[in-house]
C-alpha cells in the first residue's frame, strides 16, 4: 500500500492528504475548485489548522501532488473520498456530490483497491447506494470491492484535537476492508477505534454532531427565559460547570452552523422518518435554532424603537470564533432579516473579508446599534465608542 487518491481538498481532505504525505504515502490529490490547487501549487494554505510551511513541505518531498481534472485521476491502492454532503435547497440529504466522486473512482478502480468513504451519510448509505453505483460503473462483481466507511472528525481552527490526534473510527464492509483500512490511517493516526459494521460508524457520525445540535438548542431557548428571569445564563452554565461529572456545557448562539452541526442531524431525522421511528426532538431544535435570528432582530428592534433607516453593524459573520469559515452561518438569516426591517446593515470580519458580495467594513462608533454575533480573538471593541452592543452569545 504506497499509493493514495484524495478527492476533495477542503477542511478535510487537504489535512488527509498532508498528513499521508508526511507518512510515506505518495499522495495524489483531486478538486474541482482550481483556485484551490493554484494556491496549493504556490505553497499556500487555505484552511486553518494548515500552515503554508506544511503544504510546502509536502510538495518538496515530492510525495503530494494535485489536479483538477478528473481525466488525470489514476490507478492507487487507496482512494479517500472528502467531498461536501450538504442539504440541498428543500433541506433534503444531497448525495450528489459524492455519487460523482464515487463514479469518478469507479472509472478507474481496480479489484483489491480500497475506497474509504471520510464524507457524512445516513446509516445504510454505504451499504446500499455507494456499493451498488461502484459494481455498476467499475463492473467489478460487489463481493470483490473493498470499501470502508471513516467518518471526519475535523474542528477548524481546534489547535488541540487535530487529524493525528483525534481518535479515529474506522470500519469495513468486510475483514479485508477493515484490515486495508486499519493498515492506512495507523501510519498518521494515534488512536484509532474499530468499529463493527460500516452502519456503526455512520450512525455514530450523526449522533455526535446531532448530541451537539439538540443541546445548543436547549441552551437558546433556557437563554431567552433566563432574560426573562433577569439571570445571568453565562454565569449559570459556569456554576452547573463545577459539576465533575454529567454535565458538559453550551453556550447560547444566533444559531448553528459549519459543515456538520446544522447538516448531520438531519440527514439522521431523513433516515429515521424513513423507516417510521421519527426523532421529534430533532425536528423541534431544528426549528428552535432556526428562530434564533428572528429573535435577535426582535431584541434589536426593542433595543432602538423600531430598526427602518437605523444604522447597524454585526460583528463577526462565520460560523464560529476564529476561523473563516462561513458554511450554514447563522449570521446570514440575521443579516437578511435585519434588511427586511428597514435598517441599513453593514458587517465587519477581518477573517472572512468578503462575503456574498460584501465586503467586511472597519469598526466605528458610527451606528446606532452594534450585533456581536461571531467574538473572533482579535476583536477589539473599543472603536464602537459608547453605542450599544447587543450580544448573541449572553
Amino acid at each position: 500500500m504506497n499509493t493514495v487518491n484524495i478527492i476533495g481538498l477542503g477542511y478535510v481532505g487537504l489535512p488527509i492528504a498532508l498528513e499521508a504525505a508526511d507518512s510515506g504515502y505518495m499522495v495524489r490529490g483531486f478538486d474541482i475548485d482550481k483556485h484551490r490547487i493554484k494556491m496549493i501549487s504556490d505553497g499556500k494554505s487555505y484552511i486553518e489548522g494548515v500552515t503554508d510551511s506544511d503544504v510546502q513541505r509536502s510538495i518538496t518531498t515530492g510525495r503530494f501532488t494535485f489536479f483538477s481534472d478528473a481525466a488525470e485521476l489514476g490507478a492507487s491502492d487507496v482512494y479517500v473520498v472528502c467531498v461536501p454532503t450538504p442539504l440541498d435547497v428543500n433541506k433534503k440529504p444531497d448525495l450528489k456530490y459524492l455519487i460523482n466522486a464515487v463514479d469518478m473512482i469507479s472509472k478507474v478502480l481496480l479489484p483489491g483497491e480500497l475506497v474509504i468513504i471520510e464524507s457524512t451519510v445516513a446509516p445504510g448509505t454505504v451499504r446500499n447506494t455507494i456499493i451498488p453505483h461502484i459494481t455498476n460503473v467499475s463492473g467489478i462483481p460487489k463481493d470483490e470491492i473493498k470499501i470502508s466507511y471513516s467518518p471526519e472528525r475535523i474542528d477548524p481552527g481546534n489547535i488541540a484535537w487535530k487529524l493525528s490526534n483525534t481518535p479515529k473510527l474506522v470500519s469495513g464492509i468486510d475483514k479485508l476492508s477493515l484490515n486495508l483500512a486499519l493498515e492506512f490511517y495507523s501510519k498518521f493516526v494515534q488512536s484509532i477505534f474499530e468499529c463493527s459494521s460500516i452502519e456503526v460508524a455512520e450512525m455514530a457520525k450523526l449522533l455526535e454532531n446531532t448530541f451537539r445540535f439538540v443541546n445548543i438548542s436547549l441552551i437558546n431557548e433556557l437563554s431567552m427565559f433566563c432574560r426573562k428571569l433577569d439571570i445571568d445564563i453565562l454565569e449559570i452554565i459556569q456554576a452547573a460547570s463545577t459539576k465533575p461529572y454529567g454535565f458538559m456545557p453550551f453556550y447560547p448562539s444566533v444559531g448553528v452552523g459549519g459543515h456538520c452541526i446544522p447538516v448531520d442531524p438531519i440527514y439522521l431525522a431523513q433516515s429515521a422518518n424513513s423507516v417510521g421511528t421519527p426523532i421529534r426532538i430533532i425536528d423541534l431544535a431544528d426549528k428552535v435554532n432556526q428562530e434564533m435570528p428572528e429573535y435577535f432582530v426582535a431584541r434589536a428592534e426593542e433595543r432602538l424603537n423600531g430598526l427602518t433607516g437605523k444604522k447597524i453593524i454585526v460583528i463577526g459573520v462565520a460560523y464560529k470564533p476564529n476561523v473563516s469559515d462561513v458554511r450554514e452561518s447563522s449570521v446570514k438569516d440575521l443579516l437578511t432579516k435585519l434588511k427586511s426591517k428597514g435598517a441599513i446593515v453593514r458587517w465587519h470580519d477581518e477573517l472572512v473579508k468578503e462575503w456574498n458580495g460584501e465586503k467586511s467594513v472597519p469598526l466605528s462608533d458610527g451606528y446606532d446599534l452594534a450585533i456581536l454575533a461571531t467574538p473572533h480573538n482579535y476583536l477589539d471593541l473599543k472603536s464602537l465608542g459608547n453605542i450599544p452592543i447587543l450580544n448573541t452569545k449572553s
